[in-house]
């Protein structure tokens, strides 16, 4: 083997290192952008994650993109002096050099990566982070005369703009047992937001014209490629980090007396729900619970023959995993109606 196939050998792993890097990266800030709550406000780790991860991952798309119209991989100064750290120069590189519409599916997605405005925020903001921000407080220590934007600041009112639309949020905010499913609530919002751009640049891997390569490495991209529409804000990421994988799960497995007491116990009401008969939107990745409130007060979901805590009350009472923190429900969605069925239960007692 010649020197020069060597060298474009070695080029082509390192660009497969590079993509699985990048996919790591998203997925991981992801999870930690969904660990967040009124306990842990450490934005600075899902921003440098999420940051990170695009701009290599666009990265690797230019990549891709230069060597199939121009024959070769692009040299440093594209990156180094061109387009530098910035997130948006990058997806306008991208959208003007490389991003093939040449499907309905990928019109949709050039569209959505062109006009829609949350997106652009949000790209901004993380592009603002990558570049300057995660410096913001050691520039003002310093006195630098452009000390960069205090983008956790930003992002924290761009969040606040969900609460603005809906006042139910902003009550259940106030109250200490719905506040983290509001945070869960706007994160899912935004994570959407980013996995619709991930999938969009991840489809022209396949559907646009990257070319034999990138159809090669396609199955590294293979998670967002294949998200359907549906399946935006319903991933739980958290279980990629290490503060979830480190935390001891212990739901309570139901026993022989759980069941004498819910069949027994007048101050036990039970019922079984299904996804198929609920009016509403079903929060669980299961497809049929039960329900059950414990004198009048104490909220229990049962699930594939495991309880969980509906409510805090019943998280304390009977040391019960949470049903969103155990990851039996999706992150975002409330459980509030399953609450408000199982306390009437209780009053029906």
């Amino acid at each position: 083997m010649s020197d020069q196939m060597k060298d474009e050998a070695i080029r082509k792993i390192s660009l497969i290192e590079e993509l699985e890097t990048s996919m790591k990266l998203l997925k991981l800030g992801f999870g930690e952008y969904q660990n967040l709550d009124m306990a842990n406000d450490f934005y600075y780790l899902p921003f440098q994650l999420i940051s990170s991860g695009f701009e290599r991952f666009m990265k690797c798309i230019i990549c891709l993109g230069h060597l199939e119209k121009h024959g070769v991989f692009p040299k440093p100064g594209l990156f180094r002096k061109t387009l530098k750290h910035d997130l948006i120069t990058l997806k306008t590189h991208i959208v003007e050099n490389y991003f093939q519409e040449n499907s309905e599916a990928l019109s949709i997605d050039l569209v959505y990566i062109k006009t829609d405005k949350d997106l652009e925020k949000l790209i901004e903001l993380l592009s603002e982070f990558g570049k300057y921000a995660r410096y913001y407080n050691l520039n003002v220590v310093t006195g630098e005369e452009d000390s960069g934007e205090d983008v956790k600041s930003s992002w924290e009112a761009y969040e606040s703009s969900y609460l603005v639309k809906d006042k139910t949020l902003i009550n259940k905010l106030k109250d200490p047992e719905t506040s983290n499913e509001v945070l869960s609530f706007v994160a899912q919002k935004i994570i959407e937001k980013l996995e619709r751009f991930t999938r969009a640049l991840s489809r022209q891997f396949t559907l646009g014209n990257l070319g034999s390569l990138a159809q090669q490495y396609s199955p590294i991209v293979y998670d967002f490629l294949m998200m359907q529409d549906s399946d935006f804000g319903k991933i739980d990421y958290r279980k990629n980090t290490t503060k979830y994988v480190q935390t001891k799960k212990k739901p309570h497995k139901r026993t022989i007396k759980d069941e004498y007491q819910r069949r027994t116990n007048k101050d036990f009401r039970s019922k079984l729900i299904t996804k198929e008969s609920f009016k509403g939107d079903w929060p669980f990745y299961s497809e049929e619970i039960t329900i059950e409130c414990r004198q009048k007060f104490w909220c229990v979901v049962t699930i594939d023959g495991f309880d969980y805590a509906l409510n805090g009350a019943a998280k304390g009472r009977y040391k019960l995993e949470d049903v969103h923190e155990a990851g039996m429900a999706i992150l975002g969605k409330s459980v509030g109606a399953f609450i408000n069925m199982a306390l009437k239960l209780g009053e029906d007692n």
